[in-house]
């Protein structure tokens, strides 16, 4: 790793004191492995994927709660069938202590599988608060999304911040991961002059293969060029080696200012490296702090 300057070393390792981590419900086994080098209290986000099921799902939340983690299940709006099926997964997230903390999204069906087309009807619904929801996560795309324009993306973030806000329910953002600080600070900025003070937690990949990076970023629509691969650590020539995030957090801490900026933590993409991940977040401040 090039060494930070004092300064941007305590930024960069003040990002990293309240990070969450990402996974899936096939991770709890990655978590076992993993949850020495995670601290206590550290949020971990289960994701709601297609090739999952309800008690996958909950039994998930219940590992992450259970290793004294806190648990951040994900809703996918479109991958619901009915209300019923809604209700019932938020009760048994209630019945388990584990949904007072959630992340709403549209998910990746084209088409609606139930009457919830995006994450604001999961929200307008009035249900997350009658099941003891407490804080829910919404989506921030900084380089945008492949299927919705941008006036739409940043309609349905004010929609959705000004809804949580009137319902008296705490909120943050969490971006999609992106390869640039450039844009995701430019984001924030533009965020914040809307008026959104939500805490922004910037989606950053765990250290993964570079071919596996490549394929998640051709899917969300990041930015991949030959010029930003380079500033990232990537290597276009070498798609069997691997990257992490060491560039792109230095970069950030030397740019981060919390005026203009206001509350930003860091959110880990795993895939499916929960345990490569959390070991190179405690290299990574041990270096910074060295």
């Amino acid at each position: 790793m090039n060494p930070l300057s004092t300064a941007a070393a305590a930024v960069g390792t003040s990002l990293l004191q309240d990070f969450s981590l990402e996974m899936t419900a096939k991770d709890v086994p990655g978590l076992e492995a993993a949850r020495g080098s995670i601290p206590q209290g550290t949020r971990i986000n289960v994701t709601f994927l297609g090739n999952e099921d309800l008690e996958m799902r909950l039994g998930a939340a219940r590992a992450v709660k259970r290793h004294g983690f806190v648990p951040v299940p994900h809703i996918s709006a479109r991958r619901l069938g009915s209300r019923a099926d809604f209700e019932q997964y938020l009760s048994g997230l209630q019945s388990d202590g584990t949904g007072e903390n959630v992340f709403t999204v549209g998910g990746d069906p084209a088409h609606p599988e139930g009457p919830y087309p995006d994450s604001f009807s999961l929200i307008d619904s009035g249900l997350l608060q009658a099941y003891d929801v407490r804080h829910v996560g919404i989506s921030g795309y900084p380089e945008g999304h492949p299927d919705i324009v941008e006036d739409v993306l940043w309609s349905a973030l004010r929609e959705k911040s000004t809804s949580l806000a009137d319902q008296g329910v705490d909120a943050d953002v969490i971006t999609q991961f992106g390869f640039d600080v450039d844009p995701v600070l430019a984001w924030i900025e533009r965020v914040r002059g809307e008026g959104i003070a939500h805490p922004v937690r910037i989606g950053v990949p765990g250290p993964a293969g570079v071919r596996r990076l490549m394929s998640y970023a051709t899917r969300f629509g990041v930015g991949t060029s030959a010029t930003i691969a380079k500033k990232y650590g990537l290597s276009l020539t070498n798609l069997m080696g691997t990257a992490g995030p060491d560039r792109f957090l230095h970069a950030l801490a030397e740019a981060y200012d919390p005026l203009r900026h206001g509350r930003v933590k860091i959110h880990f993409y795993t895939f499916g490296g929960l345990e490569a991940t959390s070991e190179w977040i405690v290299r990574f401040r041990k270096e910074a702090l060295a």
